[in-house]
């Protein structure tokens, strides 16, 4: 998607600093951080939303867990915890409408959320 801002990293027309990346999953440091480590984590295959996951994109998503999964050991907030979080539409708060995973980690997280 050509106007999308996740597309446009993926495609390298925009800086970031990346910290795992394989041939469909991509994640890179927030740049508006809420806590200590704050990675978004995108599949490459644009995507809209959770909301919109079909079922061809099983596969991808278990490796876009997996890949959270590696960036949170990789990071050293596996032992202790962190969030990963998903926002779906307006009411969820999704600024960029391409599917992103935060995680968020390195300091006691408060609930609610928001």
């Amino acid at each position: 998607m050509s106007d999308c801002i996740f597309c446009k990293i993926v495609a390298g027309e925009l800086p970031s600093e990346n910290v795992y990346e394989t041939d469909d999953v991509l994640a890179f440091r927030d740049i508006r951080p809420q806590a200590p480590v704050h990675v978004l984590v995108i599949p490459k295959k644009h995507i809209q939303s959770a909301h919109h996951v079909a079922p061809e994109d099983a596969e991808l998503v278990g490796r876009l867990h997996m890949a959270a999964q590696h960036v949170a050991e990789e990071l050293g907030i596996a032992k202790d915890g962190y969030r990963l979080v998903t926002n779906i539409g307006w009411h969820g708060q999704q600024t960029v409408p391409h599917l992103h995973y935060h995680l968020i980690g390195g300091r006691q997280l408060q609930w609610p959320p928001g």
